[in-house]
Parts: C-alpha cells; structure tokens; sequence
C-alpha cells in the first residue's frame, strides 16, 4: 500500500495509507530482513497462506529472537514503541509484523480494520476507497478540514461516525444514502447554521440513531429541532447545548418534556423530578418568547488612586477639578430587538466622540461657582442630575456626556484623549455604570438585563468574552469672566452722574447684605471677592485605570453563571494614600503606622454575568409571547 501515498492527497485513503507507514510494518524490528530472514521459508509457488515461519531452523548469530522483537515494540523504554496513545488495533498489527509479516496484504489490512481514527490528518475528501473496508463499524474524522460528506462512499455496516471539528455547512448530504445501521452520530462543532437543519434529523434517514451530538453549532430554532428529534424513537442521548437555540431561558424543560424517551441532555442526566416540574410545557412551544436574557451586575471598585490629593489648591480664577469614577463593559447588540429601550435601569451608552459636523450647536447651561465648589469636595449634583435625565439607553448617547464645548476647537482637543478601550467593539454597545466620586471602596450597585432576539450573533459575543473597564473622568471648571460694561459719560450733567452712583452703591450694599445672610444660613464658605458664579468646564478628561476580558464561553457550554473578580494590579502609592489618609483622619500621630504596615489593594472590580434560565414549567410560562 505504501506505494500510494503521495496519491489523493487529502482523501480518507491515503489518510489511512499514511498511518500505515508511519507504524513501519515492513521495518525492523517487523516485517522480514536480516534480522530473522532464516525463519521464513525461500519464496516459492505456494499461496501467500502457507508461508510460515519455520520453526526447526534455528536463527542465525546476526538475527534476533521473536521474543527480543517483540519487547522492542512493547516496551515503553524502546525506542520502536508506540506512542501511550496508541489504539489496540495498531498494537495487534505491529505484533503480527513481527510474528508472521506475510499476512500482512492489502486483503487482509481492510478486512481487519473494523475502527478508524484518523483525527487531525488533513482529511478533506471522504473518497469511495473507504467502501473496500468491509466490517468497518467505527469511523472517526473529527478536526479535519471536511466541508461535505458523500454519503454513497460510507460503508453501510457502519453504527458511529464522529465528525467533530469540521466545515459542515448542512447535513443534506449525509441523508443522500445514510448508513441504515448508524446508532451514534456526532456532529458537534461544525458550521451547521439555521433552522432547516431539523429537517434532515428525522426516522427517516437515521432509523436507529441512539445518540447524537449537534453541540456548537449554529442552530436557532429549538421548536422545529425538537418537533424533529420527537420522531427518533430510539433516540436517548443528545447534546445541543452551544447552539443559540440552547440560550434561551426554557430551553432544558422544553427539550425534555417534547422527548419523552430522552434520558441523558448535554451530559446530565434527566431525572423523573425534571420531568415533572416541566410537564405540559411541549404544548406552549409556538408561544414561548425565542430570545435569551441576560443579568449584568457590577458590585464594588477597590485599590483607586485618590487623584485629587495631587492636585494643588484652586485659586480665585480656577481651575476647579472633580474626579468620579465608573465602569464600562460591551454588550452584543440586539439587531431585531429593541435594543435602545431599556427600562428602570441607569446606563449609559460611550459611544466615539462625534464629528465636527454631528457636533451639537447650544451648549447645556454651565454651572454656578457655588456648585464647581461643591464639585471639589464631593460628587457634583450637576453630574447626578444630568445622570438621572440620562437613564435608559439610547444609540444616539455621546460617548462624552455633559462634554458642553460644542466648538471644533474643543472637539479636536478632545479626540486624542479618546481611548481606544472606551470604543466598544464592532457589533456590541458600550454600557457604563453611574459616576460615583472617590472613596476607599467604591459601590457601584449596577444591574442590567439584557434581552436578545438575534442569538446567533449573541453566541459570537459569547465566545469572544466582554471588556471591563475602569475609567476615571476628570473635569476642569473655570470662572467665566464678566463682558466689559461701557458706563456712557457725555450728555449727562454731575447731578445725574452722582445719583446713578448712589443708585449702584445702595444696590450693591443689599445685594451683598442679602448673600451674607444666605451664605450665613446654609453655614457655607465664605466667598472670595471677585469670583465669578458663572462657570465654564472643559472637556472631560477620561483616563483608563484598569482593563481586562471576562470570558463568558462558560455560559455557552451550559453554566448558568459567570462571577469574577477583575484585577488590574496596584495603582497606588505610599504618597498618595499618605496624603489620604492625612486628609481624611483627625489623627496626624497615625501616619507612621500608615508606612510600617503598608500593603495597597489592587484595582479590582466585581462582575456577575448570569444567563437567565426556567427551572419550571410555570417559570417558563412568563415568557409567552402575548
């Protein structure tokens, strides 16, 4: 056989010729040479059957005992052993190349092969040499590169055909002449998209299938699979989960009420109590909600660089700097869905900063310089309003909200800070949590629920994992001076001159009586003279502080949820949680203990992703399409 190797490259049959000659059966320590050639018999007319190895003529002094043959190939020191891995039907053959080569003929090769594994070999084209292998009952082709299968070149006396790991489009030609006896298919992880594939998992074309595998591919409608599988009466194992049509929240109950006779689901096994909870569900199929739903929660930020204490102090013209911190992370983007209506839960789209000509024309109104005070010392009451006017979701959200410089100036300012992590991914919507100020532990307290119809691109996203990010925003206020009054002279006498300036001294007089009295009642700082209370803020300066991927494969492989904990390592520093510290605590004494017993924590941020799923028939029943 070996002479066909470079022959139908690709093909199953020189696949096999391939392995064939890697277990060098014609080589020593098999096979007949100078190393045992006085046992055989000199060539003559007889048939191939009759040429045994002599046993009265003893070997010669160059020549090796079968015993001393035969250890070299089973002993796992020797360096003619197969490898661990090696199945039973390769090791019975290298034994027979040693104990009686001659039989080793092509007849002989096909009709012994009742298994074949040819995995990762290359495999394109499963060709009609295959049908010389008469008993052949197990073949194996996963993690080739198959794209479509010829079903008159399977042998019909085959019962498993694993074809895992390949390029298969469509199962159509399997169910052109399927082998009548085949009682375990497995398909897994191939390209089979959309939902005509159930038409061709039917009693008709695999009478006797037991078990099949359709896991991680793209199958989205589970009625129609289910409706079916239903007409496999012999059908007891089935793994579906990695399909989008698995991602929906009644998926378990549906599939195991509508298959009566199903006893193991995705590798768990199906219990009388499953079946009971989820009894009658088969009947509500065609009014079940086909969309999947997913929790996103975002607890508490640790280890945050306080920024503020490097700072120096503001003075009467500015500027006047606030900090607040927040949390991104991208969501696939509901296409069929309405993705941009998302009730009772605050978020926010950052989107990239838009165009000099999407650029707005009126600025919101800026704040006071009572409020910019304010700002320095705690969260700005201008950003929790603007926050809670924003709740909800919106595609058209600026990724800069509260920016107020609208000129193109300040936007070409503004887009070299943009950070390529603050732009969500093709396909998927930036979300953000609320803007909380600085503090040891900073509680976001987020949850969002994410409905999607589209599942296809949804396990896509699954499989690509999300990016979480903690961004620090920073915004600079400064006083917006006063325009130049003209005070006109001509044409007035020294009477009139002298009135209007009583008139504007007794006016300034109660004005300032009156803010002494308001600054008095709210017991506030007093003000410095001269200060504007009309302010001007620059753009925001966003600073990525940490970034990683979750990975959210778990939830496609049958978890139900995703909790972890995002580390970015240390940010800060001795110095400035020295100047923290000092700042917050009443005891100045504490500070060498501060030093001694230093361990910063690191930037860390807690996330629970959760798929939504019905652990009843009753939960399932909510989802009704009204």
């Amino acid at each position: 056989m070996e002479e066909r190797v470079d022959q139908g490259a690709g093909t199953v049959s020189a696949a096999v010729r391939e392995h064939l000659r890697k277990l060098c059966l014609r080589e020593f320590p098999c096979g007949a040479g100078s190393w045992n050639k006085s046992r055989f018999l000199p060539r003559t007319c007889r048939v191939w059957r009759e040429l045994v190895p002599r046993e009265e003529e003893a070997g010669g002094p160059s020549e090796e005992t079968v015993e001393d043959l035969l250890g070299l190939v089973c002993s796992p020191q020797s360096p003619w052993a197969l490898l661990e891995d090696s199945s039973a039907e390769d090791r019975f053959l290298r034994q027979l190349a040693i104990t009686n080569p001659q039989m080793l003929r092509e007849d002989f090769l096909y009709s012994y092969f009742r298994s074949l594994h040819l995995v990762d070999k290359k495999v394109s084209l499963v060709d009609k040499d295959l049908l010389k292998f008469p008993k052949l009952e197990e073949l194996v082709l996963s993690a080739n590169e198959i794209k479509e299968i010829d079903a008159f070149n399977l042998p019909p006396t085959l019962k498993v055909l694993e074809l895992y790991g390949n390029y298969i489009a469509s199962m159509k030609c399997l169910c052109a002449r399927p082998p009548p006896g085949l009682q375990h298919l497995g398909l897994g992880d191939n390209k089979l998209l959309g939902p005509l594939q159930s038409v061709y998992i039917t009693a008709q074309h695999w009478p006797n299938l037991v078990s099949l595998d359709l896991g991680f591919n793209d199958l989205t409608d589970l009625q129609a699979m289910v409706a079916s599988l239903s007409t496999l009466q012999r059908l007891r194992l089935l793994v579906l989960q990695g399909n989008p049509l698995a991602l929906v929240p009644y998926y378990r109950g549906f599939t195991i009420d509508s298959l009566a006779r199903l006893c193991v689901l995705d590798d768990i096994t199906v219990s009388s109590s499953e079946k009971h909870l989820f009894q009658g569900l088969r009947h509500k199929g065609d009014f079940l909600a086909r969309e999947a739903q997913f929790v996103v929660t975002i607890g508490n930020i640790r280890g945050v660089l306080d920024s503020s204490v490097l700072d120096p102090d503001p003075g009467p013209q500015g500027p006047f700097i606030s900090y607040s911190y927040y949390v991104t992370y991208d969501f696939v983007e509901d296409e069929e869905g309405e993705g941009s209506e998302y009730e009772g839960v605050l978020a926010e789209i950052v989107k990239p900063a838009p165009s000099e000509e999407e650029a707005p024309e009126e600025a919101p109104p800026t704040p006071t310089a009572e409020e910019a005070e304010e700002e320095a010392e705690s969260v700005p009451s201008s950003l929790s309003q603007s926050l809670e006017l924003e709740s909800g979701v919106s595609a058209g959200t600026p990724s800069l909200p509260r920016s107020l410089g609208s000129d193109a100036e300040e936007l070409a300012q503004l887009r070299p800070r943009m950070d390529f992590r603050l732009c969500p991914s093709p396909g998927t919507v930036l979300f953000s949590t609320v803007r909380k100020p600085w503090a040891d532990v900073i509680p976001c307290s987020y949850e969002m629920q994410h409905s999607l119809r589209d599942l296809v691109p949804l396990k896509a996203f699954l499989l690509a994992g999300t990016t979480v990010t903690i961004v620090e925003e920073k915004i600079l206020s400064w006083p917006v001076a006063p325009p130049p009054v003209d005070f006109p002279t001509a044409g007035k006498g020294k009477g009139e001159k002298k009135k209007e300036k009583a008139e504007k001294d007794k006016k300034g007089k109660d004005k300032a009586a009156q803010g002494e009295k308001e600054r008095k009642d709210q017991k506030g700082p007093r003000k410095k003279r001269g200060l504007s209370k009309e302010l001007r803020q620059d753009p925001p300066i966003l600073r990525v502080l940490g970034s990683g991927l979750v990975v959210l494969e778990p939830l496609l492989a049958g978890e139900s949820l995703v909790s972890t904990l995002c580390k970015f390592g240390v940010i800060r520093t001795l110095e400035s949680d020295r100047l923290t510290f000092l700042r917050d605590s009443k005891n100045k004494k504490a500070k060498k203990g501060l030093e001694n017993d230093y361990h910063p924590e690191p930037l860390s941020v807690e996330v629970q992703i959760q798929i939504l799923q019905c652990r009843s028939a009753e939960e399932a029943l909510r989802t009704l399409v009204v």
